[in-house]
């Protein structure tokens, strides 16, 4: 199971921008590079304790952020090296591939499409429109039943914050870190990440070594 932003794709100024123009809604400017930590979380969970929004006006905000996102952040994006011959290398020797995102399933689903990806995952997981957060927890639990995985501990969550490897933790699978995207120093640690690939080509290597 593989998260998306940060993991397979670099979602920084789609994100970035998006978060702004919402912000910008409540007379809150803020520069791209402060906001590093939105990139992971859900939306609702960034716009309150970062910004101090009650639950009702972090919604209002969430849904001001996806006037933008869903016109033009979205495209906003590009696949991280190596992920395609990853993706590739595991479907021909025969593991399962699936997407476990927190973000809405119809932004990501058209970002796999957009970029060719699609075609690796056998089932893909994403948070739904209608209110919900959209927690790893939820998103793994999905997945795992769309996979008809009975046994946790056969799956592995493969993600760059600590919500991955959290969300995996409560799960009962595996979970592998990865440094391509946008953990703080230590993060993933003291998240629990039983390994951590520095790169794509290393993470490559690990999953197809066990």
């Amino acid at each position: 199971m593989f998260d998306l932003d940060g993991t397979l794709t670099e979602p920084y100024e789609g994100i970035t921008k998006s978060f702004q123009y919402a912000l910008k809604a409540y007379g809150i400017n803020v520069n791209q590079s402060d906001l590093l930590p939105v990139i992971g979380p859900p939306l609702i969970d960034s716009f309150c304790s970062m910004f101090g929004f009650d639950e009702k006006t972090g919604w209002e905000a969430v849904r001001k952020y996806r006037e933008r996102f869903e016109n033009v952040g979205w495209r906003e994006n590009s696949l991280i090296d190596g992920v395609p011959d990853m993706l590739d290398a595991l479907k021909r020797q025969g593991k399962k591939i699936a997407l476990a995102t927190s973000k809405p399933f119809v932004f990501a689903d058209k970002i796999i499409k957009e970029y060719k990806i699609d075609k690796y995952f056998d089932v893909a997981v994403g948070a739904e429109l209608n209110g919900e957060k959209g927690t790893k927890k939820e998103i793994i639990t999905k997945t795992l039943k769309k996979l008809n995985c009975s046994r946790p501990g056969l799956a592995v969550m493969v993600g760059d914050r600590r919500y991955d490897i959290e969300g995996a933790r409560q799960c009962g699978t595996a979970a592998i870190g990865v440094r391509v995207g946008y953990a703080e120093k230590d993060e993933l640690e003291k998240a629990g990440a039983e390994y951590i690939a520095d790169t794509i080509a290393d993470l490559k290597n690990f999953l197809l070594s066990h």
